[in-house]
């Protein structure tokens, strides 16, 4: 078994968590901020890229807007597939409006969209609402059996 590597949503730093290690309540090294709070993280462009580019773990990634109604009715159910999912699939948040390029380069045509990347690439994606039960039972279905 190797260690988990794990990118800290707050500061972008990289943490190193070992296998045996509960993962739950870890706190970043860099900003001691925790690494899991049982609820998805609003990212930028950079801190994206670093997340999909250097976790070793699974990461969920929301694309939504403020605007968008079904964006919004979904956030309570993706906050509680993070507190179910979590910490062996980092969630986290991409705002659209404030991240086009991102947007763009990842070929999104509707939100809301998630995207399931591992090892650096995506693995799955989907578009449209969805409950908690829904989010995790996809999420689970597409995981690759080493993830």
């Amino acid at each position: 078994m190797s260690d988990r590597m794990v990118v800290c949503s707050s500061c972008g730093g990289i943490n190193r968590l070992p296998e045996k290690r509960d993962a739950s309540a870890a706190k970043c090294g860099k900003c001691s901020e925790r690494l899991f709070g049982g609820h998805p993280h609003d990212v930028d462009a950079a801190t994206f890229d670093r997340h999909v580019k250097r976790s070793t773990l699974p990461v969920l990634v929301d694309i939504w807007a403020p605007w968008c109604g079904p964006c919004l009715s979904m956030a309570p159910a993706y906050k509680a597939a993070a507190a179910e999912l979590e910490p062996d699939v980092m969630l986290l948040k991409l705002d659209s409006d404030k991240n086009p390029a991102i947007s763009e380069r990842l070929g999104i045509r509707g939100i809301p969209t998630m995207i399931l990347f591992h090892a650096g690439r995506e693995v799955a994606r989907t578009s449209g609402a969805m409950s908690a039960s829904q989010i995790v039972s996809w999420v689970r279905g597409k995981l690759p059996a080493t993830a």
